[in-house]
């Protein structure tokens, strides 16, 4: 882009995005340089925000190797948290219009924002990938969630990207680590796909919950541990709901 474009950096428990508005249109090689943390503003992804209705915001994301991905719950937070305060609703209650369906979204007054992530499934039978068993969880986009008696020493950054790029997975997937703790918490890691190992995911936390309830190893709703932080996940017939932060960072332009 030849002109300055204004951005705000946010993040939802240190998964952080390059957020700009309706007049940008980036092009995935403007992401790819936009997330560079040497070269560029340095983020997950980016998230562009087009105000639809006063009860209603289009969110398109952009993982940081410029390709579009259908959701991102640590971004849905962000911008329903920016779209409150830029006005460009007129109240906390909300719909985040995605490529993965129409989600509620309400930033409630303690500001942690509470989303509707979607609507869990298994994809299949378990699968046995690097000696390993995953869960197969689709929430409106693609995981693979595995379950470790440690995720402190789990191999994410070598079986991650195999297990991404895996034959099974034609559109690549998320991979979650995931260790279950008390019934009610799980600790979890993730690699995502295009970006690599994160602080957090919201659709990750939301697979990983989900995985945890149908293999009986945690009953909703459950505490996710991310090395980020920690969000809520809340299972209610056959939708996925989370609570947490979305914050904003500082604001300025790039170009």
């Amino acid at each position: 882009m030849g002109m300055a474009i204004d951005f705000v950096k946010m993040e939802g428990l240190g998964n952080d995005f390059v957020v700009v508005d309706e007049r940008v249109e980036p092009t995935p090689d403007d992401v790819v340089a936009w997330c560079d943390r040497r070269f560029g503003i340095g983020a997950d992804g980016v998230l562009r925000v087009i105000p639809v209705a006063p009860d209603r915001i289009r969110m398109i994301y952009w993982n940081a190797d410029g390709k579009e991905a259908e959701m991102c719950g640590n971004g849905l937070r962000c911008v329903a948290t920016l779209a409150l305060e830029r006005g460009w609703v007129s109240s906390p209650d909300m719909v985040v219009d995605t490529a993965a369906g129409a989600l509620p979204a309400q930033v409630r007054p303690d500001g942690l924002v509470r989303a509707l992530v979607g609507r869990p499934r298994r994809m299949g039978d378990p699968i046995t990938l690097e000696g390993m068993t995953f869960e197969r969880i689709d929430v409106g986009n693609p995981h693979a969630v595995t379950f470790v008696d440690d995720v402190s020493g789990a191999a994410v950054t070598t079986i991650g990207p195999r297990v991404e790029t895996a034959d099974v997975f034609p559109g690549r997937t998320n991979v979650e680590f995931v260790e279950a703790r008390d019934g009610q918490s799980i600790a979890m890691r993730v690699w995502e796909r295009g970006v690599g190992e994160t602080l957090a995911s919201g659709t990750g936390s939301t697979a990983a919950a989900y995985a945890s309830v149908v293999t009986n190893r945690a009953v909703s709703p459950v505490e996710v541990h991310v090395p980020g932080g920690a969000l809520t996940i809340e299972l209610t017939g056959d939708e996925a709901w989370m609570i947490g932060p979305g914050k904003k960072v500082y604001e300025g332009s790039i170009g």
